[in-house]
């Protein structure tokens, strides 16, 4: 069953799924092929096998799969009639609420998704500066399926080349590699676009990740400090996509947490537990140039969705955010990633592999590490351990926590790592190849297949 559902998602669908991160070669040969449903933690696949899910709608769905609050307040937008002839009195409210919860953010415009939002803030931040290029970090893999940003990666075919030679790279955490660049285009780069932090922190790894950076006596000159700072004395454009740090890493988002203030920046998956919704916010000063009322001004044509302000989803975004503030759901982020943490090193630890198999980053966003027995970071290993913890039933192609995830999902995690690593000790000892019975998962920013 599980090859016949996969047989006709390919068959139908160009990569078996409309995003590449949902894709076979994503996943171990005993992961669920096909979904049908979600509840909570948990998902179930058609034949009703239950998995404890860490990917949680990649990331997007924060307070747990068919919440019956969020549920009911899409269905009530959905009868108001969802999408409407003008403006939506819920487009306002949704609008009110995000430029009052984060402190850059002035103006804002509602869409559908990630690639959207950010392709519109580097056609502002162009608008704004009159200049053509865009500066990105090497080590953050995805902005936009545009070609303004793929184009400058390895996945090269059916893009315009012309467009992607606008588009330079920098490294993260070196601010003078940024800073290069502004000499080399002195008065040519017209903003910079970068996450906040994923696996990378801003700081040195002294930092104390039990503590709010905006509180850190250290914090007065972290990299997106530097980068901040690049950009005003270059007049740059600087932009904050907070795709997945947004609503995760503080409610005001990772740019409260890390004590910076963009000019523009990008928000979307945690918005509004797995409803569709992303958003461009910042400045009004920048914001503006998309707009209408200024006559005898050139326009420019920011966004036109017809569904980027569908209400059902904007009230999904602003039960979502009653929900965060009401349980403090943030914090609930940290504390239970802190224990996954130290539980699950605790278990490398004590089978003495410690050094091949880590839990790292941030507790609000955990990143677990696999090494081969040489030392070297291993896409078989980190299959491995995939499948293994799907013998237990448990989903975690990556760690993304939810409200959810309770002192309950903790245990049956913890009791899995521990079937799973002693798997991996293993495979240490006697190769992965005698274990592993899956093909190796593959980067989804690969050139070839």
């Amino acid at each position: 069953m599980r090859e016949t559902y996969s047989h006709k998602l390919h068959k139908l669908i160009p990569g078996g799924a409309h995003t590449y991160s949902r894709g076979d070669d994503q996943f171990p040969y005993n992961a669920p092929s096909i979904l049908e449903k979600g509840e909570g933690a948990y998902v179930f696949d058609p034949q009703g096998n239950k998995y404890l899910d860490y990917g949680m709608g990649l990331r997007s769905v924060n307070i747990g799969y068919g919440n019956k609050e969020i549920a009911d307040a899409c269905y009530d937008e959905i009868v108001k009639g969802n999408n409407l002839t003008r403006a939506s009195l819920t487009e306002l409210k949704a609008a009110e609420l995000l430029v009052d919860l984060i402190p850059s953010v002035e103006m804002v415009k509602f869409a559908k998704h990630g690639s959207t939002v950010t392709t519109a803030a580097v056609k502002l931040a162009r608008a704004y500066t009159n200049r053509k290029y865009i500066a990105v970090p090497y080590e953050q893999p995805f902005f936009s399926f545009d070609d303004w940003f793929i184009g400058s990666t390895v996945l090269t075919k059916g893009t315009l080349e012309e467009t992607s030679n606008f588009t330079l790279k920098f490294h993260y955490n070196d601010i003078n590699s940024l800073n290069e660049l502004f000499d080399q285009y002195k008065g040519q780069i017209a903003g910079v676009i970068l996450e906040a932090a994923t696996t990378l922190k801003p700081c040195d790894n002294s930092c104390n990740t039990d503590m709010i950076c905006s509180d850190c006596p250290n914090n007065k000159n972290n990299f997106l400090q530097q980068v901040q700072n690049s950009c005003k004395n270059n007049e740059a454009v600087f932009i904050l996509d907070e795709m997945i740090t947004g609503f995760r890493w503080d409610l005001q988002g990772a740019q409260t947490f890390f004590n910076i203030q963009p000019d523009l920046c990008t928000f979307g998956k945690a918005m509004a537990n797995g409803q569709a919704v992303a958003a461009l916010g910042g400045k009004s000063e920048i914001m503006k140039l998309g707009g209408i009322l200024e006559e005898g001004t050139e326009r420019v044509f920011l966004t036109s969705t017809t569904h980027g302000a569908e209400m059902s989803a904007l009230g999904a975004f602003m039960k979502t955010i009653e929900i965060m503030k009401r349980e403090n759901v943030v914090n609930h982020y940290w504390n239970y990633g802190k224990k996954l943490i130290s539980g699950m090193n605790q278990i490398a630890i004590d089978l003495d592999i410690q050094e091949f198999f880590c839990v790292e980053g941030y507790p609000c966003s955990p990143n677990y590490i696999t090494k081969d027995k040489e030392g070297a970071i291993s896409l078989a290993f980190r299959t491995l351990f995939a499948q293994s913890m799907l013998d237990k039933n448990v989903l975690m192609p990556y760690i993304a926590v939810s409200y959810a995830h309770q002192e309950e999902e903790l245990k049956v995690t913890l009791d899995a790592v521990e079937y799973a690593l002693g798997i991996y000790k293993l495979a240490l000892e006697n190769g992965y190849e005698n274990y592993l019975k899956s093909n190796i998962i593959k980067p989804v920013f690969r050139k070839y297949n």
